[in-house]
């Protein structure tokens, strides 16, 4: 007769290779053997109920003399049901890609990503380049690229001006021809102010003790950083000018001679021609005539560079590349570290680098920049200024003018 410690042996030396429906037949098994008795002993041994052991007594009996491994379920390999439409069709992701390219906006201070247009609108536009697929696949398709629904509600922009979509379809063909032609197209935008001393600041850090920071009186600020950034969209390079002045249309139009002086005009010898992507207010606000005389007399007359200046809608900043590509980065860089001196900050600028390739590069800039300039209507009319056809407003077209470039 099979003693309670024999069993209780054979449970131990097996329990640990065998999932549940493999113990549960094996305990039927010893069971049976036992006789009477049997489904209480392995009930105790195993864990098993009396019920669940004679269940699987009666599958045992009822399986008579099948052949071994007869009744061995078959391994699930792979999805069941209908292929995944990114299976079908391989180069929906691409498009869908390339699509969401023109179509997302970004947290400055964060990771969140959110798209403008809605699944539906997406799902049509797919189907008109023939991808047949529907706007449940979309959104499934959409979480699997990291975008999420939820940010897309809470970050409206506000309400739409008329123009909107217009001016995103007209900056979005800009850069696909200029992109086409080889010529630079960079984004511009001035960062959050930042004030440089121990002060706390937004975010986590891994450390064994906490940092500590003075309280927050802006007036014992050793000074405030205004910093000025510049994103090549085909380079994936950042180029950040931190100044200490006003956050005026010269200091920004300094920022970019910089830019041109030093790495542009090298990148692209040939390039007679470049398009900068801004917001609708700020520095380089699409209303300042400031903003326009500096670009004229600081960037087209003194290099004799043609710029082409797009500006996103009013509400619509978060979808300048800028915001996502290179602010959000830096701001997860320096989270939860204090900003105590100006080379530290600028630090903490070059430091910042992604997995897709980005570097930025940062400079300072000390200069002292004077604010209420005024520009007069006579020295408007002076500017080689041609406004577009598609929202003129905002996007206008700066020629160097051939006495000052000569």
């Amino acid at each position: 007769m099979t003693s309670r410690s024999e069993v209780l042996r054979k449970w131990h030396l097996l329990s640990p290779y065998l999932n549940w429906r493999q113990r549960s037949l094996w305990a039927a098994a010893e069971a049976d053997a036992i006789g009477y008795g049997g489904r209480v002993l392995l009930s105790c041994i195993t864990g098993f109920s009396p019920d669940t052991i004679s269940a699987a007594i009666h599958k045992l009996r009822s399986a008579g003399t099948a052949p071994a491994g007869s009744l061995v379920r078959a391994k699930k390999s792979g999805r069941l049901g209908r292929p995944l439409v990114e299976t079908k069709d391989p180069e929906i992701l691409p498009a869908l890609e390339r699509m969401l390219s023109d179509e997302v906006a970004g947290d400055p201070m964060g990771y969140q990503k959110w798209v403008r247009s809605s699944i539906r609108n997406l799902s049509r536009a797919l189907k008109e380049q023939g991808h047949q697929v529907g706007h449940g696949a979309v959104a499934r398709l959409l979480r699997k690229m990291g975008y999420s629904l939820q940010v897309n509600k809470k970050k409206q922009a506000g309400a739409p001006h008329p123009d909107r979509d217009q001016q995103f379809k007209y900056i979005a063909a800009l850069k696909a021809r200029f992109v086409g032609e080889g010529l630079p197209v960079v984004s511009v935008d001035t960062k959050k102010k930042e004030l440089i001393g121990n002060y706390r600041r937004e975010g986590k850090s891994w450390r064994r003790q906490p940092i500590e920071v003075d309280s927050h009186f802006a007036g014992y600020a050793q000074c405030v950083a205004v910093p000025f950034g510049i994103y090549d969209l085909a380079k994936n390079a950042g180029y950040v000018t931190v100044g200490i002045s006003g956050n005026t249309s010269e200091f920004a139009v300094n920022c970019l001679k910089g830019w041109w002086r030093h790495h542009g005009r090298s990148a692209c010898p040939h390039a007679g021609r470049l398009l900068i992507l801004a917001d609708g207010g700020g520095s380089n606000g699409y209303n300042l005539r400031t903003w326009k005389k500096d670009l004229q007399d600081g960037l087209c007359d003194a290099f004799g560079l043609t710029v082409t200046v797009s500006h996103y809608p009013p509400g619509c900043s978060k979808w300048n590349p800028i915001e996502y590509r290179l602010f959000s980065h830096i701001s997860i860089n320096w989270a939860g570290q204090p900003l105590r001196s100006l080379d530290a900050m600028l630090a903490f600028i070059r430091g910042t680098r992604t997995n897709t390739g980005l570097k930025v590069e940062a400079r300072l800039d000390q200069g002292i920049y004077r604010k209420g300039r005024k520009v007069t209507e006579k020295q408007m009319a002076q500017l080689a200024l041609f406004a577009h056809n598609v929202c003129p407003r905002w996007n206008y077209t700066l020629s160097p003018r051939l006495a000052q470039s000569a």
